[in-house]
C-alpha cells in the first residue's frame, strides 16, 4: 500500500475512532504496533524500554486523538514513540546496551544454511559487535535520525516532523552520525583487514 492510500485509511480509522468506535482504534494499534516495537527498540536498544514506550504511545494517541491533523498519522505516531521512549530513558537515567537484540535471539533469526562456514559466522558477529558499540557512541538524537532515515526509509522532511526539528538539523544529525560510525567502525575492522 502507498503512503498516500495509507494515510486515507488511516485518516479514516482517527475520524471513527474519534466518534467513539473504540474498534477503529484497535486496527490502527493491529498496524502499527510491530512497527512502533521494531522502530523503538532499535533506537533505544532495549526490548523493555520500547514496549512501554509503544504502550504509552498508543496511549498519548488515544488521549490526543483530538490533536492530529494529518497528513501522515503514522508520522504522528512514530513521534509520539520516539519522545515516549526517550522520556523513559531519562527517568531510567541509563543507556541501554544493546542496540539490535533481536541480532542475538537465535529463535528470531532465520536458520543459517548448512553451507556456512563458521568463519564468515564470527566475522558477522565481530561486525554486528562493532556496529553496536560504534552506535553507542553516537548521540540519541543521531542515532534515532539515521534508524529514521536508513532502516525505516522515511524522508528528511518526515524526520523533521518526527522529531520536531529542522531539515538542516536532521540533516546534520544523518550526515555527524555517519562520520562518527564511519571513524568508529574503521577503528574497530582495522585489524581484521590485514
Amino acid at each position: 500500500m502507498d503512503r498516500s492510500a495509507e494515510n486515507a485509511r488511516d485518516r479514516a480509522l482517527v475520524e471513527q475512532a474519534r466518534e467513539g468506535r473504540l474498534e477503529a482504534f484497535n486496527q490502527l494499534v493491529e498496524l502499527y504496533q510491530d512497527y512502533l516495537h521494531s522502530m523503538t527498540v532499535r533506537v533505544v536498544r532495549d526490548r523493555d524500554v520500547a514496549e512501554d514506550a509503544v504502550q504509552e504511545a498508543f496511549f498519548s494517541a488515544y488521549r490526543n486523538l483530538d490533536r492530529f491533523s494529518g497528513p501522515s498519522f503514522r508520522a504522528w505516531l512514530t513521534r509520539i514513540a520516539i519522545n515516549a521512549a526517550h522520556d523513559i530513558l531519562r527517568k531510567r537515567k541509563r543507556r541501554p546496551a544493546e542496540p539490535y537484540p533481536e541480532w542475538e535471539d537465535d529463535s528470531w533469526q532465520p536458520p543459517a544454511p548448512a553451507a556456512e562456514r563458521p568463519e564468515a559466522v564470527s566475522l558477522t558477529r565481530q561486525l554486528r559487535a562493532a556496529i553496536a558499540r560504534c552506535l553507542e557512541g553516537i548521540t540519541v538524537d543521531q542515532r534515532t535520525a539515521i534508524v529514521l532515515y536508513d532502516v525505516l526509509g522515511y524522508d528528511y522532511g518526515e524526520i523533521a516532523a518526527i522529531t520536531g526539528v529542522s531539515n538542516g538539523t536532521v540533516k546534520s544529525r544523518i550526515h555527524r552520525g555517519r562520520l562518527a560510525l564511519r571513524d568508529c567502525l574503521g577503528q574497530d575492522l582495522e585489524p581484521q583487514r590485514g
